[in-house]
């Protein structure tokens, strides 16, 4: 009976594997999508930024056009009244006057070819962004699609495992069945693994005498103390028992030898000694 019980417990540890790894894969889908539709929002913020600092910058060029305007009819009120003066003093105080606006003329002006070709610098940046979120949005909606798509396939997969689960499940105890997907879920897709040597075959814990023996007995579902993992006996076939010598050979050549070295050590030093005498 627990035969039967571990065999269909084999059954359904392909399936939950399978069922996990589409599981993960659905949620993987969605994040190709996430990471368009996260460059495009930013492609879309530095073109309203840019938009923003280009009319920022037109109305910085109108506001220095009305200031040099004014300053030029100042700078003219100002040459008129050179006509009209009559001492040194005045020549030189309009003199100034004059000089001064004109300097500011000048500033206006060469701060307005600044913007302006700033201006021009935008404009291409905007373009380029432009036609990016173009490019970008196409993208966003055939990766729509494409997940659209993925998904569906997904689903379907995912349908015909829960099938087949029904099919394996009915006769299983729901507490052990419970216990055992979470156990697939957190161990890579392996719930159930086999004793060999006197070793979880899951996470290579060497197993007290007396809980193998009961294993081995079939007494009941037993769970490794270490993994958690489901825990069966299966005799040992003339492979494994082959497998367990040679092992067990390969770690006694392993001593003789760690022994040998440690002997001609031990001559070495010998040796030594006999020369410094």
């Amino acid at each position: 009976m627990l035969t039967e019980v571990f065999e269909k417990l084999k059954s359904l540890q392909v399936v939950l594997s399978r069922k996990c790894e589409v599981e993960d894969e659905v949620d993987d889908i969605p994040k190709v999508l996430t990471t368009k539709i996260e460059l495009l929002n930013r492609i879309k913020k530095s073109s309203s930024d840019k938009q923003k600092n280009f009319e920022d910058a037109q109305n910085r060029i109108e506001h220095m056009r009305t200031k040099m305007g004014e300053a030029e009819k100042e700078r003219e009120t100002y040459e008129k009244q050179m006509d009209q003066i009559k001492t040194q003093r005045e020549y030189e105080a309009l003199d100034k006057q004059i000089k001064d606006i004109t300097a500011q003329e000048a500033d206006y002006r060469k701060e307005i070819q600044k913007q302006e070709t700033y201006l021009e610098e935008l404009k291409i940046q905007i373009e380029k962004e432009k036609n990016l979120i173009n490019k970008q949005e196409e993208e966003v909606k055939d990766e729509q699609a494409k997940i659209k798509h993925e998904l569906k396939e997904k689903q379907k997969v995912l349908k015909t495992l829960e099938k087949e689960e029904q099919k394996i499940t009915p006769g299983l105890d729901e507490d052990i069945l419970f216990k055992f997907e979470r156990i697939i879920k957190s161990k890579a897709g392996v719930g159930i693994v086999q004793i060999r040597n006197g070793i979880c075959t899951g996470c290579h814990m060497i197993l007290p005498s007396q809980f193998v023996n009961e294993v081995r007995a079939g007494t009941g579902i037993h769970f490794c103390p270490e993994c958690s993992r489901i825990l069966f006996w299966q005799e040992e076939s003339e492979e494994d028992v082959n497998y367990i010598y040679d092992e067990e050979h390969r770690a006694d050549d392993d001593d003789d030898t760690d022994e040998d070295e440690a002997d001609d050590d031990t001559e070495d030093d010998s040796d030594s000694g006999d020369d410094n005498e």
